[in-house]
């Protein structure tokens, strides 16, 4: 059985990414202009010790990548001297390429002439440079946990006795406590504004809940002391109670709003578990392709997006018949874009308000993002969440 399985996974693949249209008008080049990074900014930060750090081993480039959620990739999150063409090619990388067992990596240091590097030999940007030192960068905490890895290229031959491996060692150690300090930092602060949500979700059902469900049962009994003496006014009670019961339905949905179970650890992370989830739950083949080394959102975007997401592959689960699915982070000319694309049975209803799409696009439109929604019969439904980076403003007033 298990082969049979593995069989029918492996006759399917995605032909090719689903077309992205921003929601700018025509969808143009007017929408990709760049964008200054907010003060404060970890690839700012990180640019600036490469900077140093290339300076002072007198490397040619550097690198410092991340480890994504899924703990077998590594993506860059800051790159200094590489052109467009070797920054793409070295953008995403599988985590045994810089794990090198050639090398001595896993025990804090690997150094390795490209020409004859196993794991960089069919990487043709490599072979511009001679010899790179990549160093892991691991937490204080548990020398077990990985952050990243900081890689420098040299046109020259270099050793792990050498002057710039031991300057490079230096650096990673910075580079180690800087990850991990802005990391501590935005936990602690994401901790702190899910505990005031919760705060305020208690009081909502201590209180509000509560009055309504009571005012529903006093209600009831107004119906039943007027049925036999006016008809109007048994009308006019069970429309009453009929408001009522949509108030207390709308109380219910904030009350699960604020109680979000957002990942401490951000958006990304959430992101993978609710991946994982879905997939022993609902037994659908579902790739989750992670391309954001690092997302630095407000708490009130993530718990949206989430949301979204979660929605979109419930639906899956409950109306598409889909064997395959995929779930697709990656930023582009300055929007966030989120897509959950399925192979079913394409035939999701653009009619507002089925399948919950109305609240997709409510949630959407709080944080100044879009949905688009494409669903074809017989090839599957795409539904795409876009949002531009916010604003230092924003950041400033809502954390």
């Amino acid at each position: 059985m298990k082969l049979a399985e593995e069989s029918d996974n492996a006759a399917f693949f995605w032909m090719r990414d689903p077309e992205l249209v921003l929601p700018c008008e025509n969808g143009g080049t007017d929408c990709c202009t760049p964008q200054k990074p907010h003060v404060g900014d970890l690839d700012a930060l990180l640019n600036i010790h490469l900077d140093t750090a290339i300076g002072f081993t007198k490397a040619r480039a550097g690198v410092v990548r991340v480890l994504l959620p899924d703990e077998q990739t590594l993506q860059i999150i800051s790159a200094v001297g590489l052109s467009r063409e070797e920054l793409e090619a070295e953008r995403i990388v599988e985590l045994a390429c810089e794990d090198c067992t050639r090398g001595s990596f896993r025990l804090g240091l690997c150094v390795a002439d490209t020409e004859f590097c196993e794991t960089r030999l069919g990487s043709k940007p490599h072979r511009q440079f001679h010899s790179v030192i990549s160093i892991p960068l691991k937490s204080s905490n548990s020398t077990e946990t990985l952050l990243g890895v900081f890689t420098l290229f040299f046109d020259t031959p270099q050793s792990s006795s050498g002057n710039a491996s031991s300057m490079a060692a230096i650096f990673a150690t910075l580079l180690s406590g800087l990850l991990e300090h802005i990391k501590f930092n935005r936990e602690a602060k994401r901790a702190e504004l899910l505990i005031e949500r919760q705060s305020i979700a208690n009081e909502i059902h201590d209180s509000l809940a509560q009055t309504l469900n009571y005012a529903r049962m006093s209600t009831t009994l107004l119906i039943d002391a007027v049925r036999n003496s006016d008809d109007s006014a048994s009308k006019y009670a069970q429309d009453i109670d009929v408001t009522l019961e949509i108030g207390q339905r709308a109380v219910r949905a904030l009350i699960t709003d604020f109680r979000s179970e957002m990942d401490p650890a951000g958006l990304l992370h959430a992101l993978h578990t609710l991946a994982g989830q879905f997939r022993r739950r609902h037994g659908i083949v579902l790739d989750c392709s992670i391309r954001i080394a690092d997302l630095d959102l407000p708490l009130e975007y993530e718990i949206q997006v989430y949301h979204i997401v979660r929605e979109a592959l419930s639906n899956i689960a409950k109306h598409s018949s889909a064997s395959h699915a995929r779930l697709i982070v990656d930023r582009r000319c300055g929007y966030y874009v989120f897509v959950v694309e399925d192979n079913g049975v394409g035939t999701f209803s653009q009619v507002e308000g089925h399948y919950g799409i109305i609240i997709m696009r409510e949630r959407a439109q709080r944080i100044g993002g879009e949905i688009m929604l494409e669903s074809t019969k017989g090839l599957g439904t795409c539904v795409q969440l876009f949002f531009r980076e916010p604003g230092t403003n924003w950041r400033t007033v809502h954390g």
